[in-house]
């Protein structure tokens, strides 16, 4: 995955433009705060799947170590 909930949505959404309508559906604010800090624990899997999805990340794409 390229996005990790240890980022911040204002970050995300600079380099994702696309990813802005899904921080909309979540109701997660635009802002410099982290995911982690700003979604709920159960709901973070869940939006993170679908950021990376948009973005066409996956695990699949990523390789351990870099």
């Amino acid at each position: 995955m390229v996005i990790q909930s240890n980022m911040a949505p204002e970050a995300i959404v600079d380099v994702w433009g696309d990813t802005a309508d899904i921080f909309k559906k979540y109701n997660v604010p635009i802002t410099k705060q982290s995911l982690e800090t700003l979604v709920e624990s159960e709901l973070l899997p869940l939006l993170l799947q679908e950021l990376n999805f948009v973005v066409g990340s996956s695990t699949a794409t990523c390789i351990e170590g870099g």
